[in-house]
């Protein structure tokens, strides 16, 4: 079996527990390659080798005696440094806490994977308390786009993005307050899903947003997505956002193709309220003619304009976020990299009447998008409207971070995936936003796959290594 890294998740476990795969040889071979390609892409704050060899060994010693922990026994994943695992530190990626104190416990969704049989290799670049970033003024550099290094990976899931794209791991955890998995994943070419607000446990997580914050799966394909969110899904009675939702069976439709499905085309988002990059415009065409193609109905349909969305977000992730960071900012605003100092400051501005009209209007949202979904049963929308910029063009950086259409989902807490839709002349990826009703996962995952399958996407891989 040749070319490990490249490996998607179901294939290494299906692999492993047939005994065709032996969980050490895959680690050995993940491991060498972060060991030649980590130093120019910077995927990783804290890679944990030694422990994750250990748990390669006890994997495979499990099989030899018949005794798989689950559905994704052996496979390995890197955890996004925001996320709590049991012995080692969470820094997220800021000063303020390259010192603080070991996780004494994983978190709810980090104990799901291994329960499952996952391998958890290390921890993940991030933007400083996933919000500042990239940045250069951090105890640790900014992850790496691995389809051309000099361009950002997306945030603030960057290092969880780096790292899939690159074949140094086949899955890993990323956060989603503004769309902090969906940008990585179309930055990086990958598969990146927001779950409905409150179906993967924030147990664990350090907060940005309380009302906003997702945890979400990340993969370089849709079927490994499924299985990963399969594995991280359900209530937690302890975090007050868990949702009592029962198991959505999100491999069950994935290849049941779209015929007859409906899809709301959202092409106000990146026509008229932001216009976006003609490849990125072409891109998203040309999937909404593969799904028609493939059987599914595509009609154009209209939600609330892009600014409305982004200035109800930035309003509650603002508030939220000063809510949690005054103390530090007050006590040691030095610690803070400029970036995540700047944007988290902004909170001190704000008001409770700006706080309460904002969600009064969230409200009004979630039921437009409610309304458009009882119309059909999946949208199709931008992602990002631009491909990946340079990372060392902090002017660029700030002019197409805010170009996107991935806030308004976090804002009504529907389930967002978002995936590759092409690539720029360039050679960096563009992307495609599916959206689904709530708890719909599984039907966001069918079309995702179908688009996946018709267009070959999941076969692509940057030119690294």
């Amino acid at each position: 079996m040749t070319d490990l890294h490249w490996l998607g998740a179901a294939e290494a476990a299906h692999a492993i527990a047939a005994r065709e795969l032996s969980p050490v040889a895959l680690m050995k071979a993940l491991l060498d390659r972060i060991a030649r390609l980590d130093p120019k892409l910077n995927a990783f704050i804290r890679l944990d080798a030694e422990a994750a060899m250990t748990q390669a060994k006890a994997a495979e010693a499990e099989i030899a005696a018949g005794r798989p922990r689950g559905p994704l026994h052996g496979v390995p994943v890197g955890i996004k440094d925001i996320i709590d695992v049991a012995g080692l530190p969470t820094t997220c990626h800021s000063k303020v806490l390259e010192d603080s104190a070991i996780a004494a416990a994983d978190a709810v969704c980090v104990a799901r994977l291994r329960g499952a049989g996952a391998i958890v290799l290390g921890k993940l670049s991030t933007h400083e308390f996933a919000i500042g970033g990239p940045s250069f003024d951090l105890p640790w550099p900014p992850a790496r786009n691995p389809w051309n290094t000099d361009h950002h990976p997306g945030g603030s899931s960057s290092g969880s993005g780096s790292g899939i794209s690159a074949g140094l791991f086949p899955m890993a955890l990323g956060s989603d307050t503004g769309g902090s998995v969906r940008n990585p994943a179309s930055a990086c070419g990958i598969v990146g899903l927001k779950p409905t607000y409150g179906l993967v446990s924030r147990r664990g997580v350090f907060p940005l947003s309380f009302t906003l914050d997702h945890v979400g799966p990340m993969t370089r394909n849709v079927a490994d997505n499924a299985l990963m969110l399969a594995a991280i899904a359900g209530h937690d009675p302890l975090d007050p956002g868990s949702a009592a939702a029962t198991n959505g069976h999100y491999t069950a439709k994935l290849e049941r193709g779209v015929r007859d499905l409906r899809i709301g085309f959202v092409r106000h988002f990146h026509e008229i309220d932001m216009p976006a990059e003609p490849e990125v415009t072409a891109a998203l065409e040309h999937v909404a003619r593969t799904l028609q193609a493939e059987g599914a109905e595509v009609r154009d349909i209209a939600l609330p304009p892009l600014s409305e969305f982004a200035a109800v977000n930035r309003v509650i992730l603002n508030s939220e976020a000063w809510a949690i960071h005054a103390p530090w900012l007050r006590q040691r605003p030095g610690d803070y990299g400029q970036l995540a100092r700047r944007r988290l400051m902004a909170g001190a501005f704000l008001s409770a009447g700006d706080y309460v009209q904002a969600q009064r209007r969230r409200l009004e949202m979630i039921a437009g998008v409610e309304a458009a979904l009882r119309e059909v049963d999946v949208l199709l929308c931008a992602s990002a409207m631009d491909p990946a910029c340079r990372i060392d063009k902090p002017a660029d950086v700030e002019r197409t971070y805010p170009r996107q259409a991935r806030t308004p989902f976090n804002v009504t807490g529907h389930p967002a995936l978002a995936m590759m839709a092409g690539l720029s002349k360039g050679g960096l990826p563009l992307a495609v936003q599916f959206v689904g009703r709530n708890f719909a996962e599984a039907t966001l995952f069918q079309v995702a796959r179908a688009w996946e399958r018709a267009s070959g996407m999941g076969k692509k891989h940057p030119p690294v290594g």
